[in-house]
């Protein structure tokens, strides 16, 4: 088993018995910015826990721009469907920022939903958690403004990296929040002038977390209460 479980939290929170049975065979792998970890509309031959880096699930549009619908990071798992028995999504898992993750192959986790109990009911929980943050993205969307969002965005990226830098381009940024690099150029430049993060070279540093709560709407806080019912 890797030696590095404990660094997602959702299989910190396992028993131990449970979590050594799932992750035999698993492997430990790098996962690089814009890394298509499964494709729309293509079976999920597997689930990734990260360990560290941030995953979007990204839906494919035919007539408009992808739409990112919500983030995981080392709280969760990439490859939901698998785990409600649904072998392939409308949905695309795409890396935004680099890191590392635990690769499962499905099967493995489907053999062990079964036998496992505990495990069933924690991933069930998770589900529900990522059903409420996808109804949560949607709304913030429609009700709050850019500056809000991309402030929510930021925090929870840093969240999932668990630190105050990390690699980020505008552009990557603008695709994300479905908005025109020029709009992020705007907004990031005002974040940047009133302290809170500062930006050069492709990376992101917050500079002042509460400040950058303080303009984020209401979603980032109902995000957070959500995945601590689950891995608390």
């Amino acid at each position: 088993m890797p030696e590095d479980f404990l660094a997602n939290r959702l299989l910190a929170v396992l028993d131990p018995e449970e979590r050594h049975s799932l992750l035999r065979g698993a492997k430990s792998e790098p996962i690089d910015a814009h890394q298509v970890l499964y494709a729309a509309g293509r079976e999920i031959s597997h689930v990734y826990f990260p360990i560290s880096g941030v995953v979007s699930l990204v839906v494919k549009m035919a007539d408009a721009d992808d739409v990112e619908v919500m983030t995981i990071g080392n709280e969760g798992v990439v490859g939901i469907s698998v785990i409600l028995g649904v072998a392939s999504t409308s949905m695309e898992g795409l890396c935004q920022i680099p890191g590392r993750a635990l690769k499962v192959p499905a099967r493995t986790i489907l053999e062990e939903i079964r036998r496992s109990t505990g495990l069933n009911r924690l991933l069930l929980r998770y589900a529900e958690a990522v059903m409420v943050q996808i109804a949560q993205h949607a709304a913030c969307n429609r009700a709050h403004s850019m500056e809000q969002r991309c402030a929510r965005w930021l925090l929870m990226a840093r969240d999932r990296v668990e630190s105050d830098d990390f690699p980020l381009t505008q552009q990557f940024l603008a695709q994300m929040l479905g908005v025109r690099r020029a709009t992020v150029t705007v907004i990031a430049g005002a974040l940047q002038k009133a302290g809170l993060i500062d930006y050069s070279r492709g990376r992101i540093h917050v500079v002042d977390r509460r400040g950058l709560q303080d303009v984020a709407c209401e979603c980032y806080d109902v995000v957070q209460r959500v995945m601590k019912k689950v891995i608390a």
